[in-house]
């Protein structure tokens, strides 16, 4: 979270007299980011559910580098589909209990139609269409609580990549709940929400980036990415 609150919302000395923000403190949105601004220490912190989740220090192999993984896989697709955005580990404001802070996510732009907006502070808001979770030992609060804060606010696709198992789940919103997105007989996932943003599962698990990029190059030259283009300028 970058620290824009502190010289808005309060002076340094009534920052000083804030607790200190703790894993497993129950707290307001707002009493969140006040605390939040104020333990300039802290590097990634997160409200779920009124329950703040202070992240670990992040290892290379379990955390780093699936994480730039999935961001060079998805900055390939943003960089050829006007319209829509990505952002590493943005603060996003789900709810009045919910403010994560997701690994990645893509999302279609405001004046293009999609769901997020962009508050005053430049913070997002809403629920973007595409949230990815690097999950290793946050993975019972990635498949658990966090889980179904997402499904209901309407994240419609979410992505897990559990480092320890090596394995990926990617969950599509439909009727209201998650469903379990299985690889196509070629082994790729298609989005249902992206058209064009392919991946090949075990490539990106084995760390084959060039096969990776391939493969999402590929569905950026299909007829739904253009017709997705199409549509996000009208």
């Amino acid at each position: 979270m970058v620290r824009e609150y502190s010289p808005e919302t309060q002076s340094n000395s009534s920052q000083r007299h804030l607790p200190p923000l703790e894993s497993g403190d129950r707290l307001t949105r707002p009493e969140f980011e006040r605390r939040y601004a104020a333990a300039t220490h802290i590097k990634k912190a997160e409200l779920i559910e009124g329950i703040v989740y202070v992240a670990s220090p992040l290892r290379h192999e379990q955390h780093g580098k699936p994480h730039s993984r999935v961001i060079t896989w998805l900055g390939v697709y943003q960089s050829l589909t006007p319209g829509v955005d990505l952002s590493v580990e943005p603060t996003v404001r789900l709810d009045l209990d919910n403010e994560p802070q997701p690994d990645a996510v893509l999302f279609i732009e405001p004046d293009a139609g999609g769901q997020t907006r962009l508050s005053s502070d430049g913070y997002i808001e809403g629920s973007p269409e595409l949230i990815v979770e690097i999950a290793a030992s946050s993975v019972a609060i990635d498949r658990g609580s966090k889980k179904q804060v997402y499904r209901r606010n309407g994240v419609l696709e979410y992505v897990i990549w559990q480092s320890y198992e090596n394995q990926i789940e990617w969950f599509c919103l439909s009727d209201g709940d998650y469903r379990l997105q299985s690889p196509d007989a070629d082994g790729i996932i298609r989005s249902q929400v992206f058209p064009g943003l392919w991946l090949a599962v075990e490539a990106l698990l084995n760390n084959q980036m060039v096969q990776v990029l391939e493969v999402v190059q590929a569905g950026l030259k299909s007829p739904e990415h253009s017709a997705f283009v199409q549509q996000l300028q009208k």
